[in-house]
């Protein structure tokens, strides 16, 4: 009998233990080997939110026309959810930013750009274990793969992102003024900054 009762306690505590660690993590969250962020293989079955063509924070160039990438962003549902109900981010939030070529020419297409290969992905982290409770990362490695994991940036690099999303994010350090979805939500929680 005694061995039973312990069999059956020694059950209930790794249950506990077990739910302990789902409860810190939600499903969908950032996932870490170590201090380096798993790239997410499923985020295209995440949340949507836009798509940008041609997007830069730099001034126009009058000479020679960059080519036109095409940004496409996503965020985990557990924290798009969340936005839903409070305008603002949960701990625990990833935005992928995927960066694609751009082509003009191919099949029937007589006019227009449509999506090409991946050239770079980007992610934005809302988690408690940074400093300041975001960080940056960046998946691109020399030669167009994609790493796998990735550190945070450093904070010399990470220096600008923070800048401009702090003056520029319409809610917290995020651009939601690009998500044509959330602004009204954001507006109907207070958390809109013009």
């Amino acid at each position: 009998m005694t061995n039973r009762v312990l069999a059956i306690a020694a059950v209930a505590w790794i249950a506990a233990a077990s739910w302990a660690v789902h409860a810190q993590q939600p499903g969908d969250g950032p996932r870490y080997t170590g201090d380096t962020l798993v790239r997410p293989v499923d985020y295209r079955e995440w949340t949507f939110l836009a798509a940008g063509l041609g997007m830069t924070y730099e001034p126009e160039n009058t000479a020679a026309q960059p080519r036109q990438l095409f940004t496409n962003v996503f965020v985990n549902p557990s924290s798009y959810r969340g936005f839903l109900q409070s305008g603002t981010w949960p701990n625990g939030t990833v935005f992928i930013l995927e960066i694609r070529a751009s082509a003009s020419e191919g099949s029937i297409n007589k006019g227009g750009h449509f999506q090409a290969g991946i050239v770079g992905m980007e992610a934005h982290v809302k988690d408690s274990r940074f400093p300041d409770g975001w960080a940056f990362f960046n998946f691109g490695a020399p030669g167009g793969a994609l790493r796998d994991a990735t550190a945070p940036l450093a904070p010399a690099q990470a220096a600008r992102c923070v800048e401009c999303h702090t003056k520029n994010g319409a809610v917290e350090r995020t651009f939601v003024q690009f998500y044509p979805t959330l602004i009204e939500t954001a507006k109907r929680m207070g958390t809109y900054k013009q």
